[in-house]
C-alpha cells in the first residue's frame, strides 16, 4: 500500500491515551434494518459517549499532546461536534479552548460547547468562514490551531474505530463511512487496508456538499461555491490536499446521496434501530437505499458517527 500520513502503530498506541469512555463503542446487528435493506447491517454506534460523536477519539490525542508540549490554549473551527469534543477533552486537562462556528450550526451543539466552558465565537457564514476566523485568532493570539482532518491526531484517533471493527470477530464485506473533511474515512480506511484488505471502504457524502467526493473522483482538489445539506457535519467546501492524498490510498469508492434519502435514513434509524441520529450519521443507510443491488446479500457495517441533532428539525424529518 502506498504511504499515507497515518501510521498503524500510532493508531494502536492512541488507545492508551484516549479516555476509555470513547473506546469500545457498541457494534450490533440490526435485523430490522437488514430486512428492509436486503443485506446484513451492523451498526457501529459512535454516539454512545459524553459528546455523542466519534470526535472525542481525536480530541483526546490533541489535548494530551498540548499538555505534553506545555501548551494550554487552542482554537478550532467547528460545525459543532469537533468543538464539543475538544471542549470536553481540554477541560479535563486544564486547557483553554476557543471555538469558532457558524451561527447556523445546530443549537444543541453550540449549547454543549458553552456548557463545557469553551469560548464560543459565531460567524455569520458557513464553516469555511469559521475556519478563516479561527486561523486569524491563532495567528493573533499565538496559540495552537486545531484543523480537523489536517491534524493527524484527528485521523488516527478515528482510526481506533477501525481497530475495534477488525478485532470484533464480526465478519463484514464493506464499511460505509460518512465523508466530510476526511478524518474518519482516512483513519478507518488506513486500518482496514492494512489489517483487512478484502473489506471495501465506501465513503458517503450528500449531493449538496460534494467537494471531497468530486475531489476523490478527479484525483485533485475540487472546491464548491456552496454546501447545502441537512447533514451539517459534512458540509465542507474546500478539501485539504493532504487529506485527499490519504483518502485516494485508503478509500475504494466515494458516493453521493440525495437529501430525501438522508431523511429516510434518519427515519429508519429511529423506527428500525431505536436510534436518534443526526443526518451525517444516516449517510450509510442512505447509500444502501439508493443502490440496493450493490449491497444485496452483503455484510455491511455502517458507522453511526453522531447524535447531536436539532430536535425541531428532527421532528419534521420523522413526521
Amino acid at each position: 500500500m502506498r504511504q499515507t500520513r497515518l501510521e498503524l502503530e500510532r493508531i494502536r498506541a492512541a488507545r492508551g491515551v484516549i479516555d476509555p469512555v470513547f473506546l469500545g463503542s457498541p457494534l450490533f446487528e440490526s435485523g430490522a434494518l437488514g430486512a428492509r435493506l436486503g443485506c446484513t447491517v451492523q451498526v457501529k454506534l459512535e454516539m454512545a459517549n459524553p459528546v455523542r460523536s466519534f470526535k472525542g477519539r481525536g480530541t483526546e490525542l490533541v489535548a494530551d499532546g498540548l499538555v505534553r508540549g506545555g501548551e494550554r490554549r487552542v482554537v478550532c473551527a467547528s460545525a459543532g461536534n469537533l468543538g464539543l469534543a475538544l471542549a470536553w477533552s481540554a477541560r479535563r486537562r486544564g486547557v483553554e479552548v476557543a471555538v469558532v462556528a457558524s451561527r447556523f450550526a445546530p443549537e444543541v451543539k453550540l449549547d454543549g460547547i458553552r456548557a463545557l466552558g469553551a469560548r464560543l465565537e459565531l460567524v455569520d457564514g458557513d464553516h469555511e468562514l469559521a475556519r478563516e476566523r479561527a486561523v486569524g485568532i491563532a495567528q493573533y493570539d499565538g496559540i495552537r490551531l486545531l484543523e480537523d482532518s489536517l491534524d493527524i491526531e484527528t485521523c488516527e484517533g478515528a482510526g481506533t474505530i477501525g481497530l475495534e471493527l477488525v478485532e470484533s470477530g464480526v465478519a463484514f464485506d464493506v464499511v460505509l463511512v460518512a465523508l466530510g473533511g476526511g478524518a474518519m474515512a482516512t483513519g478507518i480506511g488506513q486500518v482496514l487496508k492494512e489489517l483487512a484488505p478484502g473489506v471495501e471502504v465506501v465513503c458517503v457524502q450528500p449531493e449538496g456538499a460534494p467537494a471531497m467526493t468530486r475531489s476523490w473522483r478527479e484525483r485533485r482538489v475540487v472546491s464548491t461555491e456552496s454546501a447545502k445539506t441537512i447533514a451539517d457535519g459534512v458540509a465542507g467546501r474546500f478539501p485539504i490536499a493532504e487529506v485527499l492524498s490519504d483518502l485516494l490510498v485508503v478509500a475504494d469508492d466515494a458516493v453521493l446521496v440525495r437529501e430525501e434519502s438522508i431523511v429516510e435514513g434518519v427515519r429508519m434509524m429511529l423506527h428500525d434501530a431505536g436510534l436518534v441520529v443526526e443526518p451525517s450519521a444516516a449517510l450509510g443507510i442512505a447509500a444502501m437505499l439508493e443502490d440496493p443491488e450493490r449491497f444485496a446479500g452483503r455484510r455491511v457495517v455502517t458507522v453511526v458517527c453522531g447524535g447531536n441533532v436539532d430536535m425541531d428539525s428532527y421532528y419534521r424529518w420523522i413526521a
